[in-house]
């Protein structure tokens, strides 16, 4: 059988992406290290820099019983130029695992291709579904299952937008988008998902009634000369405390953090009670201990 990557939510079936986030909420839970995958090795490949992101793939391994390698752009022969399928040619004879940190989606799809053991997208520009399985778990824990639900997303349309137009699909809720013209998601994943997706004219009209609000930095790695610029047309972007009272009462606030507060938030919401950053930070951790697990033993089985 093929080699099972995740380089998309869309790659797995929606019943074993639950059981994944079912499976980091009773790991976290249980607070007991495992030796699952005790004698593998999980190959860390970022061209971004990361702080939750590393540290969680590291500790879940370890964790796990595992160990990690981590190679930076400047580390690996990637960065000199060789191309992504050598790479992967060569890495999975090696290792059992690889996470992926970089830029374009379409070179982590060309090295999975080539790929002998499992690829994890740990961010591109277009995707991140690893933090999409945390987000899920947190709401899972502090209100109960997401499916039904409404989700606001506020500001940029990046890869993190786009993650839960597909996690609207795959987790079954609906899902209400508003940004800057010109700086939505991309038009045709919004028109394969608009049974569950809605584009809305602003921030108020998007946060009505809804269960959670979600937003990101307005500006992502890669995006810094466009700062400055950014921060005067997504002014109006701001979740607030103003545009939080228009949402459902006792709704959550996430943010997949770095935040920049005083811009996409104020200090006020990220610090509230219902802010629930900390624990989705955390999540990671768990949640990639639970996707290591499946990843590595299934791909074994098969």
């Amino acid at each position: 059988m093929a080699v099972q990557h995740f380089l998309t939510l869309k790659d797995l079936p929606p019943k074993d992406l639950l059981a994944i986030v079912q499976r980091a909420s009773n790991l976290k839970q249980a607070d007991d290290p495992s030796t699952s995958l005790a004698g593998r090795t999980l190959a860390l490949l970022f061209d971004k820099s990361s702080t939750r992101t590393r540290v969680a793939f590291e500790v879940a391994m370890n964790r796990l019983g595992g160990s990690s390698i981590f190679l930076s752009n400047k580390d690996s022969q990637l960065g000199r130029g060789e191309t992504p399928e050598d790479s992967a040619k060569v890495l999975s004879r090696m290792v059992d695992c690889i996470a992926i940190r970089t830029f374009e989606h379409s070179m982590l799809e060309r090295f999975a291709s080539h790929s002998r053991v499992p690829v994890i997208n740990a961010l591109t520009d277009s995707f991140h579904p690893c933090q999409l399985l945390a987000d899920v778990q947190t709401f899972l824990e502090h209100r109960g299952p997401i499916a039904g639900r409404s989700v606001a997303w506020i500001g940029d349309g990046n890869n993190m937008c786009q993650s839960y137009i597909n996690a609207s699909e795959v987790f079954d809720f609906e899902l209400r988008i508003a940004a800057p013209e010109g700086y939505g998601p991309d038009p045709e994943l919004v028109r394969r998902h608009s049974h569950r997706v809605e584009l809305c004219d602003s921030p108020d009209l998007a946060v009505r009634d809804v269960d959670l609000v979600v937003t990101d930095v307005w500006a992502s790695m890669g995006q810094e000369a466009e700062q400055q610029e950014r921060l005067a047309i997504f002014k109006p972007y701001q979740v607030n405390a103003e545009l939080m009272s228009r949402a459902r009462a006792g709704a959550l606030f996430m943010h997949c953090l770095p935040a920049h507060r005083g811009e996409e938030v104020s200090a006020e919401i990220i610090d509230a009670e219902d802010s629930v950053v900390w624990d989705e930070a955390e999540n990671r951790m768990h949640s990639q201990r639970a996707l290591l697990e499946y990843l590595c033993i299934s791909n074994l089985l098969n």
